[in-house]
């Protein structure tokens, strides 16, 4: 079959077939231009191998040599054999060694003679080199196997029932039959100024190497193919974010001056002083309101540094012109917070405000609907509820999306359909590197708060072991005779038959006998929204000294009197979970207390989560910390931000180069907003490609 586009099927590439397909189907590879972009893991030089008496203990090597002899040899504990090829060559020999094997699979595979390429760690046991569970490779013919010998070879990840050689070979065959497709879309300015190799050139490179000083190079990530594909990746994406926003600015709204009336009073009614970042922060959103295009902006503060606070004041300026607010956040819980908080702020002020709950009864709901549309309720706060087809808004002026990581794209644009181009804020306080930002907000404008409100002390924060436990209680028993309050945190609500966790119910009871005369509560997110409240109006007022949770306390809720957080299973949390969950306390004048109780170290990663939390207080700090151990496509959860993936690019290590690409975007961008002069045609159909259609190019072309 001709093949006339890269989005043809992977099963009609030469040697594919239906059964390899199903296999390439699990690495997620579909199209030919999927496997032009599946890029090798690591590579091998087998240009030269090293004799194997030079093969050094203790190091990684890859060599070659002939098998000479295959055996299952008895283990000395009497339990099982190990199955061992003894490999040779001019210079001496070396045993490969599998403890787990298929016994008709590896007798199948191997046979004395053929000659073997291997990698792995060399070791050794009673003088003799060996290596174990090695990587390895059958050479049927040294001349032929030039994609498998003699070169630098690609190594890519593997998956049952696919190997190296044959993914070397369908790969090759790609390349082979279809790089004659590829227009490069770049302009050639741009590769000029960045030295950038062409699309075609690079992709050869990238997976099969032809200058035998390149490998250097590979390892670093410095490698001009790498670079070319790197710089391709960080432009669409950028130049898709920016494309965004400059359609939104584009947009008509309404436009609405400061607030000069509801705003003063609630400033006055306040005990306390805004901070500086709160004060700048609001300045930025109340010169967006005032502009007649839509703001699109993005308020990031850590925790407890006063964002709904901010949130609520930008909002009075759309409540005094007659126009409706929207506040969407991720729980229930956080919504009947905030619902509170912001009742107990507007009670100087005559402002209606509704709760839109899952819950509710049917009369109720009805109402609220109606108070709704008719526009007599004028701030609305609620979960993903708000985006139900029976919610209509009489004029909504302003959405504002709290802890906007926990929602879609979708979801969040089906908000904003509510209103008439309205006014958008989405706040997070979890922060983000500033070149992270520019990735996932690139089309946002943002608003940075560092500092916390005065009088906030910070919150000292130890991890503790097991052995530690006794003297934790009595140090909470002492804090709770002053009159103090802790949280108790576990990961799971009940006992789990498969994970060995202290559970929050079972963990309860413990607690209440450990602390006769004091009160222990427990609060989980499978109560009904009555029985929660319940809890936390006690909590809050100090009836109840203890309370055990799941994590439905991690965001919203405010009990100053609580100095004490105790994390059990730290380890299993995330680290920006972690600060989220620190931050519930040191809300008050006294000194806080965050303990973290790690029972199994299962990785290094949660040693070094831990240890960050005992180290730095700040969210950014952390927050820099979190994409460095979990990269940056956990970290940004790609799904949920509804951008183009990476699947070459490092946000951490080529930071550089996103910043150069962002540039060369910016440029184009106010030249041409809609790409649509000859030279930019490419552009605009391969950016329809990378963004998979999600970005409106209308006026285009």
């Amino acid at each position: 079959m001709p093949l006339n586009s890269l989005d043809t099927s992977l099963q009609y590439i030469k040697g594919v077939g239906p059964r390899l397909a199903e296999l390439f189907r699990k690495k997620d590879i579909y199209s030919i231009e999927d496997a032009l972009y599946f890029l090798p893991r690591t590579y091998e030089d087998r240009q030269h191998f090293k004799p194997l008496k030079d093969l050094i203990v203790g190091q990684r090597e890859t060599s070659f040599g002939v098998i000479q002899r295959l055996a299952f040899v008895p283990m000395r504990s009497g339990r099982g054999k190990i199955f061992e090829l003894v490999i040779s060559d001019d210079s001496g020999w070396i045993v490969a060694k599998w403890f787990h094997y298929n016994a008709q699979y590896m007798m199948t595979k191997f046979k004395i003679g053929m000659h073997v390429v291997f990698t792995g760690e060399i070791k050794l046991f009673k003088y003799q080199k060996e290596i174990t569970h090695p990587d390895i490779e059958i050479i049927e013919d040294m001349k032929k196997d030039s994609l498998h010998f003699g070169r630098i070879v690609p190594v890519y990840s593997e998956t049952e029932g696919l190997f190296q050689k044959t993914i070397r070979r369908i790969v090759k065959n790609v390349l082979d039959q279809s790089l004659s497709l590829i227009e490069d879309p770049l302009p050639e300015d741009i590769r000029k100024r960045h030295a950038l190799w062409d699309l075609k050139t690079s992709l050869r490179e990238i997976h099969f190497p032809t200058h035998a000083d390149s490998l250097p190079a590979l390892f670093s990530g410095n490698h001009p193919a790498r670079r070319r594909l790197v710089f391709d990746e960080f432009f669409f994406l950028e130049l898709g974010l920016l494309l965004k926003r400059s359609h939104v600015t584009k947009e008509k709204t309404q436009s609405f001056p400061t607030s000069q009336s509801l705003k003063p009073k609630l400033l006055t009614s306040l005990p306390f002083q805004l901070t500086q970042s709160q004060i700048t922060a609001l300045a930025q959103i109340e010169q967006d309101l005032s502009h007649p295009h839509p703001m699109n902006r993005l308020l990031q503060g850590d925790v407890g540094s006063g964002k709904t606070l901010v949130a609520l004041l930008s909002a009075l300026s759309v409540i005094e012109q007659g126009h409706q607010v929207a506040l969407m956040v991720p729980t229930e819980i956080l919504a009947e917070q905030h619902t509170k908080t912001l009742q107990e702020l507007l009670s100087p002020l005559a402002i209606n405000l509704g709760l839109l709950k899952s819950d509710m009864k049917k009369s109720e709901k009805e109402k609220l609907i109606f108070d709704i549309q008719s526009g007599s309720i004028t701030l609305v706060i609620g979960t993903h509820a708000l985006i139900q087809s029976d919610i209509a808004f009489k004029n909504l002026g302003l959405v504002i999306i709290d802890e906007q990581h926990r929602f879609g794209v979708e979801q969040r644009l089906l908000l904003k359909k509510k209103g008439h181009n309205p006014h958008m804020l989405v706040m997070t306080a979890t922060p983000i590197p500033r070149t992270l930002a520019l990735t996932v907000y690139g089309d946002l404008d943002v608003s940075v708060m560092t500092e916390l409100p005065a009088g906030r002390k910070p919150v000292k924060t130890k991890v503790l072991r097991e052995p530690q436990r006794l003297k934790l209680y009595e140090f909470m028993k002492k804090e709770f005779l002053k009159g103090r309050q802790a949280y108790v945190v576990y990961p799971l609500i009940e006992e789990s038959e498969k994970v060995d966790l202290k559970d929050a119910t079972q963990m309860a009871e413990h607690l209440k006998k450990i602390f006769k005369e004091f009160r222990v509560e427990l609060l989980h997110g499978r109560m009904d929204g009555s029985e929660k409240n319940k809890i936390m109006l006690e909590f809050k007022k100090g009836h109840i000294h203890a309370l055990v949770s799941t994590t439905v306390i991690e965001v919203g809720i405010d009990v100053p009197n609580s100095t004490i957080m105790v994390v059990e299973h730290a380890e299993r949390f995330g680290l920006s979970q972690l600060h989220q969950l620190r931050g519930r306390i040191g809300r008050g004048s006294e000194n806080s207390f965050c303990f973290l109780m790690a029972h199994y170290m299962s990785s290094e990663e949660a040693q070094e989560r831990l240890k960050a939390m005992e180290e730095f207080q700040s969210g950014f700090k952390i927050a820099e910390i979190d994409l460095k151990i979990r990269g940056p496509g956990e970290f940004l959860g790609t799904r949920q931000s509804g951008l183009p993936g990476f699947r070459v690019a490092n946000l951490i290590t080529d930071q550089t180069w996103l910043m150069e690409a962002r540039k060369e975007a910016e440029f184009i961008i106010e030249q041409d907003p809609y790409l649509s002069l000859p030279q930019y045609l490419p552009l605009k159909e391969a950016l329809k490609s990378r963004w998979q259609n999600k970005i409106n190019l209308m006026g285009a072309g």
